[in-house]
């Protein structure tokens, strides 16, 4: 099977395959680690000097970074192996998930049709328009994007996700890549344990890897996940059922949920969703959070952190998947101050919070721990970069 895809929706690789894709992992670790490390290198080395020299002071932003940076052949190097690496990461499971989709599909329309399933459910909506957002771009350069489907019933898009995405994380990601979901949901319970939600929304869930964690921290609570692309919540049900944990999936936009007549929710999440969105939309998904939550919620959001906490060579590095990774409306969100998202969708400035986590997979519970009683809020060199002792950032507010 495809390394961390461990649950019954796995595909088996030939030797060959699984060859290809570990050296596909391998050569990222390569460009996150050396090649990235030598770019910095250079920077302090030769281009902020030139910088300074040429205008008196040190680099305002991220943009003139990118702009000296241009240049040099370790950027162009770098980003050339980058851009065709990760290429790479969708081409290495391509032919494994075309060789087994037919079972796949089928197993996964059996998950329902032949019952033991763990109370979760689906619901599809034919009526729910792909944005453009999604059906404009090969988002990550995933080949189809989220939303394209090549037959009934097909699931090969969540399947490229899962398994692509096993490829790229490196293995940082945690056994069921559900790191980011696992870290906060328990830094959450820690962090405020007299807060016992009863419903909880993921919004923009996509497979539900970081949706999962939610529902195993806080067992009692109902949880509901949204996305606009069917081919992710077919995949994300059945994952989620044979894992063993109830979470009801609707394909809906998640600016504009159709939750009415019921409860509302005591927490509203997300997880590397907003910087997809064009700006406009954004803004409509916080007014859509505070709509749907309850007195006392709290809306959370994981994220890279923006270009506000960021020194201009980081903003730099971060904004680069909106130039060469068919993310364009990244930096345009990293652009933008959290507090400002927040008060754009009605949320109370005073009730505004933000926190950095560690991974509990690659940090440990002691250091997850130690952050829970910490007010600080520095951006470091490990929050939010694909490294060993990686963090996490997100931030949001109490309704």
């Amino acid at each position: 099977m495809t390394d961390y895809v461990r649950h019954d929706l796995r595909i088996e690789p030939t030797r060959d395959e699984l060859s290809r894709q570990r050296f596909v992992s391998e050569i990222r670790r390569h460009i996150l680690g050396d090649l990235a490390n030598g770019m910095r290198a250079t920077y302090h080395r030769k281009v902020e000097p030139a910088l300074v020299r040429e205008n008196g002071r040190e680099p305002a932003d991220g943009v003139e970074v990118h702009r000296a940076m241009r240049g040099e052949s370790s950027y162009r190097f770098y980003s050339a192996m980058r851009v065709n690496c990760q290429k790479l990461v969708w081409r290495s499971v391509i032919p494994t998930i075309e060789r087994n989709l037919e079972d796949l599909n089928r197993r996964v329309a059996g998950v329902d049709a032949n019952g033991g399933g763990q109370g979760g459910s689906v619901t599809l909506d034919p009526d729910v328009e792909t944005p453009p957002y999604v059906a404009n771009h090969d988002v990550h350069l995933m080949p189809g994007c989220y939303h394209t489907e090549y037959g009934d019933d097909d699931v090969s898009a969540g399947a490229l996700y899962d398994n692509g995405g096993a490829v790229f994380s490196m293995g940082l990601f945690g056994s069921e890549r559900d790191d980011i979901g696992a870290s906060i949901a328990r830094f959450i319970s820690l962090k405020f344990p007299e807060l016992r939600p009863r419903r909880i929304l993921d919004m923009g869930c996509s497979i539900g890897s970081n949706t999962l964690p939610w529902a195993r921290t806080f067992p009692e609570a109902e949880v509901h996940a949204v996305d606009v692309a069917a081919p992710m919540l077919r995949y994300a049900h059945a994952r989620a059922e044979m894992l063993g944990v109830p979470v009801h999936y609707r394909q809906m936009d998640a600016s504009q949920c159709d939750f009415e007549g019921e409860p509302g929710f005591d927490i509203v999440w997300s997880s590397m969703f907003l910087h997809e969105l064009p700006p406009k939309k954004v803004r409509a998904v916080f007014r859509e959070a505070h709509r749907l939550l309850r007195p006392g919620g709290l809306m959370l959001h994981m994220e890279l952190p923006p270009n506000c906490r960021t020194e201009p060579y980081e903003s730099f590095y971060f904004d680069w998947d909106s130039y060469y990774n068919q993310e364009p409306y990244y930096k345009a969100f990293r652009d933008m101050r959290p507090v400002d998202c927040c008060l754009a969708g009605g949320f109370d400035e005073s009730k505004f919070v933000e926190f950095i986590v560690p991974s509990l997979a690659r940090n440990g519970e002691e250091e997850l721990q130690a952050y829970v009683s910490r007010e600080d809020v520095t951006v470091d060199k490990n929050t939010g970069r694909l490294v060993p002792s990686i963090r996490w950032y997100c931030f949001g507010a109490w309704k």
